[in-house]
């Protein structure tokens, strides 16, 4: 009987031994973290630019009229851009949309057809920023009637955000470090991290768009002086990263 209690005392001792090394171990894992925000952010020269130029035709009796109109100005237009880029550097040109639609207007509360319409958008897109102007001052002489969406953009944005991210890890480490040594801790290791990249851009777009009867009404373009390129400025975009990180601290 003696040799059963001292059995039972065995384990039961064991036990306890074993219950106080876990919540020793767990005591040692215990650890908090703290959480940075931090950003970068840079700015640079555009390299690359996207332009739409839309030719628009209209018939007051026929859609074929209209579209063939269309057709044979875009025509000239896609052609005439097609010269102006340099397919090897990764330029191009292509057909965004195309409308062919009756129009019509309200008289008296009633709907009255006004006329046929047709709109193709042909989009450019060019590493040669300087040509541009020269570009929508082409297409608008050729019959092009709007030009939308001048966008500007650098090639290398995927690398610039990298970067970026790489300059706000090395802040988000620096200050864990600052925090945790003020409250008498240190850093174990990343919990996590989050990050995203965002661009601002800032430009100056100038574009002067004549209409072709106006280059023609009264001789104007005979008596006119010499008109320099349509003017376009790429300004800079600026490149923001942003990063949240969590910080196991102990």
């Amino acid at each position: 009987m003696k040799k059963v209690l001292i059995a039972v005392t065995a384990m039961a001792l064991m036990a306890g031994v074993t219950a106080i090394s876990v919540n020793a171990a767990e005591e040692k894992d215990m650890k908090g973290y703290v959480t940075v925000s931090t950003s970068a952010n840079t700015e640079i020269s555009p390299d690359v630019v996207e332009v739409s130029i839309a030719v628009k035709t209209s018939d007051a009796k026929s859609m074929q009229k209209a579209t063939l109109d269309n057709k044979e100005t875009s025509d000239k237009v896609y052609n005439a851009l097609k010269l102006m880029i340099d397919f090897t550097k990764g330029d191009y040109i292509k057909t965004s949309d195309y409308n062919a639609t009756p129009v019509y207007r309200y008289t008296n509360n009633r709907r009255v057809f006004d006329k046929y319409e047709v709109s193709n958008s042909i989009v450019v897109k060019t590493k040669n920023i300087s040509k541009v102007g020269d570009m929508i001052d082409k297409a608008i002489s050729l019959g092009a009637t709007d030009v939308n969406n001048l966008t500007f953009s650098v090639s290398n944005y995927d690398m610039q955000c990298n970067d970026l991210i790489g300059i706000a890890a090395k802040k988000a480490r620096t200050r864990a470090d600052i925090m945790a040594k003020s409250a008498g801790s240190y850093i174990l290791g990343v919990k996590s991290m989050n990050a995203s990249c965002s661009t601002n851009t800032r430009n100056v777009v100038q574009y002067r768009l004549m209409a072709k009867n106006m280059m023609a009404d009264g001789g104007v373009e005979a008596t006119a002086p010499q008109m320099s390129s349509t003017p376009i400025q790429g300004g800079v975009i600026k490149i923001y990263a942003n990063l949240d990180t969590s910080f196991f601290v102990k």
